[in-house]
């Protein structure tokens, strides 16, 4: 196959892979976010319950997870469903990292000052005010480097939707070097996620970098 083909082949599963990339976060940081609140709540049931999940979703492998959520509709309810392998990885993954995304925010929200929801609440705010207008924005600036050590880590993550047989970019790699019996596309295959994980490190530091008040 000549380098042209083979670099258009890749960056097409460069695409699968950054669509996994973006969703994942967009669903899971939210999501995160609620585990979190149950993991802190004063609820008995509900702290169990969070605890128990995120205990199930990081102690065990990405890859378990995959076939478990793919399979799951088919044999427990006999659901043949069509056009599900990319939502359920998309769901797989989502749950996944929320999980680990909820230890990072919990880590945030108990190391702030209890002086400051006192001093919030002298001055009239309520609740949800003091959360999200002065305790959510301080903990999402020091939670920032480990959000960008998650991000990072998602991104070869990706390459374990293969197991679905879905053909994200390392996939795609795999498929053309045992075709070509060249190690080269896995090479190419390896620059690309370099230079998808140098910008997902630049854009996480700039926005560090902005969220930098002490400057």
């Amino acid at each position: 196959m000549s380098t042209g083909m083979m670099l258009m082949q890749l960056g097409k599963g460069m695409i699968s892979t950054a669509e996994i990339f973006v969703l994942t976060l967009i669903f899971s940081l939210p999501l995160g976010l609620l585990i979190s609140f149950g993991r802190m709540s004063k609820n008995g049931l509900l702290r169990t319950l969070s605890k128990f999940y995120i205990s199930v979703l990081r102690g065990t492998p990405l890859m378990l997870q995959l076939l478990v959520v793919y399979f799951a509709p088919y044999y427990l309810f006999g659901l043949n469903l069509r056009g599900y392998r990319f939502p359920a990885i998309i769901l797989a993954f989502s749950i996944n990292y929320a999980a680990y995304f909820a230890e990072i925010y919990r880590g945030g929200i108990e190391s702030m000052a209890v002086g400051q929801y006192e001093a919030a609440k002298v001055l009239g705010y309520s609740k949800g005010q003091t959360f999200f207008k002065i305790i959510l924005p301080q903990v999402l600036k020091r939670i920032l480097p480990s959000i960008t050590n998650e991000t990072i880590t998602l991104v070869k993550d990706t390459s374990l939707a293969f197991v679905l047989a879905h053909a994200e970019m390392f996939t795609m790699a795999k498929q053309i070097a045992a075709k070509d019996t060249s190690m080269t596309p896995l090479m190419a295959a390896g620059l690309f996620y370099y230079i998808f994980n140098f910008v997902v490190a630049f854009a996480m530091e700039r926005i560090e970098k902005a969220m930098n008040y002490y400057r």
